[in-house]
């Protein structure tokens, strides 16, 4: 895997910024910003450490498919760390085999800083090769698309 780096500044404070982007009082916030990834982006756990958390998505034929994860790490307003370990597909979890060991153990890490209201999140995610050119060309664009939602 590769790890790639994402920032993007926005103007909010930084409570403001972390509620928006998980969805913490709203999830159909989250679901505004990853819906660049797909339009039927959502998650089905909570943001606690420790707790389970399913990244999903629908395909054209209504079968759920993503990421299995954890939360691995959750201070709120400052750090967020998700560990995947497992993947969604057609509906039923897979932890092991080789479409998983290629995404096993890899990192999202969301932190967050504020400075005079302005906050800055900078996203650290491991992706595999395959991946590599979709998230160079995606990440920036939801990172946009959350700062928008912000500043309204």
């Amino acid at each position: 895997m590769q790890k790639l780096q994402f920032k993007v500044t926005i103007n909010a404070l930084v409570g403001k910024v972390y509620n928006i982007m998980l969805g913490i009082s709203n999830k159909a916030t989250y679901e505004a910003w990853t819906a660049l990834f797909n339009p039927t982006s959502t998650y089905e756990g909570n943001w606690e450490k420790g707790s389970k958390m399913l990244f999903i998505g629908t395909d054209e034929n209504g079968n759920k498919g993503g990421m299995v994860s954890e939360v691995f790490d959750c201070t709120n307003n400052r750090f967020v760390s998700i560990r995947h370990y497992g993947i969604l597909k057609n509906n039923e979890e897979i932890t092991t085999g080789p479409e998983v060991e290629k995404w096993a153990n890899g990192y999202e890490n969301y932190t967050f800083e504020e400075s005079n209201g302005v906050t800055t999140v900078t996203v650290d995610i491991d992706v595999t090769e395959d991946f590599l050119e979709y998230m160079n060309q995606t990440f920036p664009k939801a990172l946009e698309k959350l700062k928008e939602i912000c500043e309204k």
